[in-house]
């Protein structure tokens, strides 16, 4: 009969080679990941098109895409390219944002103008109208 630390050191000379085997997959798995240049080039004309002349409009959302773009960059010279995607992603996602936060400003303000206009229109129509 086997003793208990004999059975033991049985088992673990049987699943060692699979943990190893695992993690071999593993570390193979995460540096297969290939570079996101497409997303990084995506990135950088959402933030180059958000920093256009209404730009300042959405200056926190710009900020944010800007820094993260830069962290995206960074992450791509350690060559570790999941991060540098999911920031890439996150960049272009708040440039975006800063994009259509700055549309709608200029509509609203374009809004108040009409609402502006009319109501002096309303003002001269009633003027002659009295007269």
């Amino acid at each position: 009969m086997k003793s208990p630390h004999r059975a033991e050191a049985d088992w673990v000379s049987r699943i060692t080679p699979s943990l190893v085997a695992i993690a071999t997959l593993a570390i193979v798995a995460c540096s297969s990941i290939p570079p996101p240049r497409e997303q990084m080039a995506v990135s950088k004309a959402a933030v180059e098109r958000a920093s256009g002349p209404a730009g300042s409009d959405a200056g926190v959302e710009l900020s944010l895409a800007r820094d993260k773009l830069e962290r995206a960059n960074l992450a791509m010279g350690r060559e570790d390219y999941l991060q540098a995607g999911r920031l890439a992603e996150q960049a272009e996602a708040d440039a975006n944002l800063a994009e259509a936060k700055a549309r709608s400003i200029r509509a609203a303000g374009a809004l108040q103008e009409v609402r502006e206009s009319i109501r002096m229109l309303r003002e001269e129509m009633s003027r002659r109208a009295r007269s």
